[in-house]
């Protein structure tokens, strides 16, 4: 048994049990179900909601392109439990949609996928007259074009003729469909549409409104363009909110405030009598490679078709938090088992509170791995920040522990290059910093990785290699500003990542004076 004499075990037990509760606390905190009001029920179906019929597997740039038809199939049947119809966004692949709309009760607002080159258009083209011609008890509607304007693929003329195309040669109403702004900036296409379809993606806008604001917003638009073109009708095409990803100044995502905008656009369009369409069914992974995290993650139903909980019932940000609970335990005691003995009152208070940092930032960052990556890449690079934190935290436990043996020698070993562990952490924090200066719209903010790196080694200073300590602290400290000043002092995971910068330069910083001083 061990001697409370030598062994300071009061204070180590106080610091296991505030680490442990801490630990809890931070996990329940973020995964706690929150209740709202229900937007769809088995009796309540709501109007539409966009879909592309992609496994987490696949994407439109696959070659061959091929589609599943067993998986349309299945999606269909779901979607017919909570919509009234669908909206597809391309002819190509998706023949067999309006007979499996008809089989499970759908209408469909169906689309031609209208892009720069005139061949692969008009190809799009004749297929949407075809299957509207074909199918007039099931489409309702058709779409010439998906944000044409917005990428600047076709001008207003040219999209204005393939309109004119399609309506002398179809019985259903026909539209084209676009963020609100390139209706403004193109008026020669509203006399063209039966119905205008506008996109209002509050966290996507220029200028991103909160989850506080996205609704007025949303109203406000909505009004505006009802009076100024009266008297077609305006039917939201797209409008929804993403449950992952980075934050756009004030705009965050995440699974609760994707069902609060969502439950609560429901609500305000059923009571004015709008006309709308929900984007969108399924999480779309293969849009990470060109919006970043965010991009995979605006579904009411994820990648694996399982409910996200946005459309009704309680719903939480972190549905796996008992599990990295768990984890964290698990690494807590690990790194305590690491410790062994302590050496004093301090390193007994000490030992059990970083191991709950370090469980709770690698957790955080294993989260964040999870929602994240999807290419090799990324895998690799998340993993080898795994990698770098858990010999910190082996580094940091063992300095404050009474060491022999094999901890001597473990220690021995990480105390010889914690320099390079140091530099490894100012270089990754450093790429990240200039990446989130220069290219930061689909970047996402690393702080969970580097935060144990910046804290271990600002507390205990280590040496490191004098110029490139100095050159990755002049980086990161410029950066701070820059980025700060680019997402708004509003945006927390920005203030957060320069919390952790200024911890990193601070730990750089203290390195030089380390040199210095030896």
């Amino acid at each position: 048994m061990l001697s409370t004499a030598r062994f300071p075990l009061l204070p180590y037990l106080f610091a296991c049990l505030l680490g442990l509760f801490a630990l809890g606390g931070l996990w329940y905190g973020l995964g706690k179900p929150v209740v709202l009001a229900d937007a769809a029920s088995a009796s309540h179906k709501l109007q539409c909601a966009s879909y592309t019929p992609f496994d987490k597997d696949q994407s439109p740039f696959d070659q061959p392109f091929q589609l599943r038809p067993a998986r349309m199939d299945a999606d269909l049947a779901l979607l017919a439990q909570r919509f009234e119809c669908i909206r597809t966004y391309s002819m190509t692949g998706l023949e067999a949609i309006p007979d499996l709309a008809r089989k499970h009760g759908l209408k469909v607002m169906l689309g031609a996928w209208i892009n720069a080159n005139p061949v692969d258009s008009q190809k799009e083209v004749k297929a949407l007259i075809a299957s509207a011609n074909a199918n007039p008890d099931v489409v309702t509607a058709v779409i010439v074009g998906n944000e044409t304007l917005l990428r600047k693929e076709v001008t207003g003329p040219q999209l204005a003729a393939l309109i004119n195309q399609v309506k002398s040669q179809v019985s259903v109403p026909v539209t084209y469909a676009d963020v609100w702004e390139f209706w403004l900036q193109h008026p020669e296409i509203a006399p063209t549409v039966d119905f205008l379809t506008i996109h209002l993606l509050p966290y996507w806008e220029d200028d991103p409104k909160s989850i506080d604001d996205a609704l007025v917003h949303v109203g406000e638009i909505r009004q505006v363009f009802g009076n100024r073109f009266a008297p077609k009708d305006i039917v939201i095409g797209e409008t929804g909110w993403p449950s992952e990803g980075r934050q756009r100044e004030t705009a965050l995502p995440s699974r609760v405030n994707e069902a609060r905008f969502i439950r609560g656009f429901v609500a305000m369009a059923e009571q004015q009598g709008w006309k709308y369409n929900l984007i969108e069914a399924f999480d779309q992974p293969w849009k990470r490679a060109s919006e970043g995290t965010v991009g995979g993650y605006w579904g009411l139903y994820d990648a694996d078709r399982q409910d996200k909980g946005i459309l009704e019932g309680p719903v939480s940000n972190l549905t796996f938090w008992p599990q990295w609970l768990g984890a964290g335990v698990v690494l807590f005691g690990a790194t305590l088992l690491l410790a062994g003995r302590v050496r004093g009152t301090r390193s007994a208070l000490l030992v059990p509170l970083l191991a709950a940092l370090g469980a709770a930032s690698l957790g955080l960052w294993g989260e964040q791995l999870r929602i994240n990556s999807r290419f090799a890449g990324e895998w690799l690079w998340a993993s080898v920040l795994v990698g770098l934190n858990l010999l910190v935290l082996a580094h940091a436990a063992l300095a404050l522990s009474q060491r022999q043996g094999f901890r001597e020698r473990a220690f021995a070993w990480l105390e010889a290059r914690a320099g390079w562990w140091l530099l490894a952490a100012g270089f990754a924090a450093a790429v990240s910093m200039l990446a989130l200066v220069f290219d930061p719209r689909y970047r996402s903010f690393p702080s969970p990785a580097l935060l144990l790196p910046a804290v271990v080694y600002l507390v205990r200073p280590v040496v490191a290699r004098r110029a490139e300590a100095a050159l990755l602290a002049l980086i990161i400290g410029g950066g701070i500003g820059p980025q700060l000043w680019q997402e708004g002092l509003g945006n927390q995971q920005a203030l957060i990542w320069a919390g952790v910068s200024v911890l990193m330069v601070a730990a750089l910083w203290r390195s030089l004076r380390v040199r210095v001083q030896q």
